[in-house]
């Protein structure tokens, strides 16, 4: 379907897009790029819109393409009209490549690769850029025989082009050393990146472009075919890269990875949102941002100039205080591992899910095995004196009395008893409270996990 610009009264309607390529999973540069349109849109009472650029069916792959709208659907951005696939309008790619065809504004181009390999190698002996000459641009002689041509645009022969970048500022684009006549069509009629992307821009009445300082230098030659057209020139934000704690490239070990990883990692949607926000965004020093607090305060033009530095130490702080913030009842029904009372008791030690359900595991379950370094340190002949006289109070005590009278009397650190009674009840010497863990477990629990340590 295609959708065209829209006013609200006077004013033009917002409408952003992100449109991933389903050459592989979608990653959190993409994810922060799509936040940032989606934001925007909905700020601004617009529409945000998803577009899959599929057009390479070489490089498709239908499994990233599922992997991609889970993301979105696990993240909650939605689409505000159904998903457009470039894969399906290739008539109407080709009516507008007919039509600049016929308007002389772009031309059919016989070069074979081996005279544009040559020109290329010639133009490097004399150090000149490499472009395409141009020896089509005007022809009008008998096309060579069994070529199958490319279709190029004609593009500026000299002068600037000019972006209106409202991040990097206004960037001026020689000509002479920018472009050539690019292609828009390839030999077997299919259409290239740089012209697609402008005509579904244009189409689906995109009024803001906010995407990766990467697609800075495919700019101009959009610009080209928007002019080429007759179509309105959006407004482009492009927003710097993701860098790693050594301001290198983002890699999968960094963090660049498929987001769904996120998931099974267990960080929360919106913690994820929230953490990608303040990469190269800022309100102050506030750090934890609900999403309407991101709709309200959110402006592209706040952007940072510089790249921003991916710190899992943050991200991890950030799911962290989620966690400890949400309601242990809801936490329960996430993980449906031991009780509310237990998550209550260890969630604030824990920034993932995966986290808490390790904890979680550690006091619901009777340990299996114990910590060979834990009992080598909090085992000795002392410690197992201290806890076989405090198993026998617990026939006439509570747990908490029974470890405050074995202290007392034996005049012994709390460390002495608390130790091997946390390796006793969760397998090793970390846990809460020892006495809150005791209350939670129950005095026959507690005495069931004692013992069995003492045969051990």
């Amino acid at each position: 379907m295609v959708i065209i610009s829209q006013k609200l009264g006077f004013k033009l309607m917002v409408i952003t897009r992100f449109a991933p390529s389903p050459t592989g999973y979608l990653h959190i540069g993409g994810l922060r790029t799509a936040l940032l349109n989606y934001l925007w849109a909905k700020k601004n009472g617009g529409k945000f819109l998803l577009r899959v650029e599929d057009t390479d069916r070489s490089r498709h792959n239908e499994d990233a393409v599922k992997a991609i709208l889970n993301a979105f659907e696990w993240v909650g951005l939605k689409s505000d009209d159904a998903v457009v696939y470039q894969s399906e309008r290739n008539e109407i790619y080709k009516k507008y490549i007919d039509q600049l065809l016929e308007e002389k504004k772009a031309y059919f181009c016989y070069m074979t690769k081996d005279e544009l390999t040559e020109l290329r190698e010639t133009q490097m002996v004399k150090k000149e850029r490499t472009r395409y000459d141009g020896r089509y641009r005007d022809f009008e002689g008998t096309p060579p025989a069994d070529i199958q041509p490319v279709i190029r645009i004609k593009t500026p022969l000299k002068g600037s082009i000019f972006v209106d970048d409202k991040i990097k500022g206004n960037i001026e684009f020689q000509v002479a050393d920018t472009l050539d006549d690019f292609i828009i069509a390839r030999a077997d009629g299919t259409p290239t990146y740089n012209f697609v992307v402008a005509v579904d821009d244009a189409l689906m009445g995109v009024t803001e472009v906010i995407r990766g300082d990467d697609h800075l230098s495919n700019t101009p030659k959009q610009i080209v075919v928007y002019k080429a057209l007759g179509f309105e020139i959006p407004t482009f934000y492009h927003v710097p890269m993701i860098h790693n704690e050594k301001g290198k490239k983002l890699s999968k070990r960094d963090g660049a990875t498929d987001v769904m990883e996120y998931q099974k990692m267990g960080y929360f949607p919106e913690v994820l949102l929230n953490f990608l926000i303040r990469l190269g965004w800022s309100n102050g020093d506030q750090e934890i941002f609900s999403m309407s607090e991101m709709l309200e305060l959110f402006n592209p033009k706040d952007i940072s100039k510089s790249a921003s530095i991916y710190s899992v130490e943050k991200l991890n702080w950030l799911n962290g205080e989620f966690i400890k913030n949400l309601d242990s009842s809801k936490l329960f029904e996430t993980i449906k591992i031991g009780n509310s009372e237990i998550i209550d008791l260890v969630k604030d030690r824990c920034s993932t899910l995966l986290e808490l359900e390790t904890q979680v595991k550690k006091i619901s379950d009777k340990p299996t095995e114990y910590d060979s370094k834990s009992i080598k340190k909090h085992f000795k002949e002392l410690n197992q004196d201290l806890l076989k006289e405090f198993l026998a109070n617990l026939t006439s005590s509570d747990c908490e009395t029974s470890f405050n009278s074995v202290l007392e009397k034996n005049e012994v650190g709390m460390a002495k008893l608390a130790q091997p009674i946390r390796i006793a009840l969760v397998g090793n010497a970390q846990s809460p409270s020892v006495i809150d863990v005791m209350k939670l477990l129950g005095k026959d629990e507690v005495i069931a996990r004692v013992q069995k340590l003492l045969e051990s």
